[in-house]
Formats: structure tokens, sequence, C-alpha cells
């Protein structure tokens, strides 16, 4: 039996509409407001949703200073780099990364939330992430979501 009617809907890159919201971060969790971002940034949150395209919004966090993460991961979790010279592996602390830059946080746990790949780095430019209240995007009249 075969079902004539019912075809599979493909987004095409012309018809995509692109949004602006605006996330406040202050006191809310690490990891879990970073999903939603992930969510929204790849478009999962649209009923167009098409995984071969960019489709998602533009997506701005305030307050990126004020997060919170919970347990022990402030001194325990660690960022860690090297620069291929032996001997060379620099760690640092969650709790000074936050001191030094909060924006590097919240970007480097919303890149772990999607894809590793070119549509990836594509999704990331469209993150825009500032310490305090204010940010240079107000033209754009960002709506305001809570999360």
């Amino acid at each position: 039996m075969v079902n004539v009617g019912l075809k599979t809907f493909i987004l095409k890159k012309e018809e995509i509409k692109r949004k602006w919201f605006l996330v406040d971060a202050k006191d809310k969790n690490l990891g879990r407001l970073c999903t939603e971002i992930a969510r929204i940034l790849r478009g999962k949150n649209k009923p167009t949703y098409t995984p071969h395209l960019d489709c998602g919004d533009f997506v701005i966090v305030i307050n990126a200073d004020k997060i919170k993460v919970t347990g022990n991961k402030l001194k325990g979790k660690n960022y860690y780099r090297h620069s291929g010279y032996v001997g060379n592996l620099k760690v640092i602390s969650l709790e000074k990364m936050m001191e030094k830059s909060p924006e590097f946080v919240i970007r480097n746990a919303v890149r772990g939330m999607i894809p590793h790949n070119i549509l990836g780095r594509q999704i990331l430019k469209k993150l825009k992430i500032y310490k305090g209240e204010n940010n240079p995007h107000s033209a754009q009249k960002p709506e305001k979501i809570d999360l």
C-alpha cells in the first residue's frame, strides 16, 4: 500500500526567517541554560527544523558573569590548553575562568552541544555573549525570553 499524498517537509534556504532572542543568565544553572540556548541556535524549537540547514535564531546572553553552577564545580572543573610543546599543559579552574572570561565558559558549554562540523561553527556565530546588562544589539529588537 502506497501513501500518495504524504511528503517530507524540507525547508529551503530562502524560506528561513530568523529572530533575535535576549536571555538573562543571572542566577541560571550553566548546563540547563546552555542546552536551551543550543536548541534555539540550531532551530529545534521551530516546527520547520531541518537538520542539514542553519535554520536557528540569534541569541544574546547578558549577565554572563552572574551564572551559577552546582556542587563543587567551581574548584573541581578544569579547562585544559596545550601549546604542543613538551610540558606546556595549562590548567585553569572554572572559578578563575569565570573571573577572567565568563563569556568563554558559556560559549564552550554551548559549543559542546552543537554539531562539531562546518554547520556547527556557522551556528555558533549567532551566539552573542556579554558580561553585563548592556549589549549593542538593541536595533535588532530582541525578544526577551525566560529559560
